[in-house]
């Protein structure tokens, strides 16, 4: 059950703490590694969604998993996630935190897919462009699709650019399926 209610009011309520301690950077440090981590494993998320398993065991995970690496009002807030029986929503109220920190920030988060790994006078290329059009910070993301035949698809601030080669096909495709020089009986 990922509800964007409940993870947005969460990740609220955690970023106004953290910005009262001064500890942003911290905590979104912090926030990736949970993220990284919730949507990395299956059977953590399978735990998590169980009712039948009782919170103090699910605090008990929690504290192992992240005890000795995140700072103690991200352990803290983790706690009190699970204590409400929110855990199922970790990996959303981590991306709602990230997602204010970065608008916080002036940072976008821009996702560039290609079929294979791409060098970094590429990615600098890209960040530039994108910073150039948005007029803010760019965290670039870079992701290979083996399933992709060429060019790429790039993602920021709810924009895409597809210069993928099967959306091009695509769209010769329905321009000869148009056929407009047969006529027409």
């Amino acid at each position: 059950m990922n509800n964007y209610r409940i993870n947005i009011n969460y990740a609220k309520a955690l970023f106004m703490l953290s910005a009262d301690r001064s500890v942003l950077d911290t905590v979104a440090e912090d926030m990736r590694l949970v993220s990284r981590v919730v949507s990395e494993n299956r059977e953590l998320n399978v735990v998590f969604a169980n009712p039948t398993v009782r919170y103090d065991k699910k605090t008990a995970i929690v504290e192992e998993l992240f005890g000795g690496t995140v700072s103690e009002e991200t352990l803290a807030f983790l706690r009190f996630v699970v204590r409400k029986n929110r855990s199922v929503n970790l990996r959303g109220i981590s991306e709602a935190y990230l997602s204010l920190y970065r608008e916080s920030k002036g940072v976008v988060l821009g996702e560039l897919v290609t079929h294979q790994e791409t060098d970094d006078s590429a990615k600098e290329f890209v960040r530039r462009l994108i910073e150039e059009y948005t007029g803010k910070q760019v965290e670039l993301h870079t992701a290979t699709d083996v399933h992709m035949l060429g060019g790429f698809k790039m993602e920021f601030d709810h924009n895409m650019y597809d210069a993928r080669l099967r959306t091009k096909i695509l769209k010769l495709r329905k321009e000869f399926a148009k056929n407009d020089y047969e006529s027409k009986l």
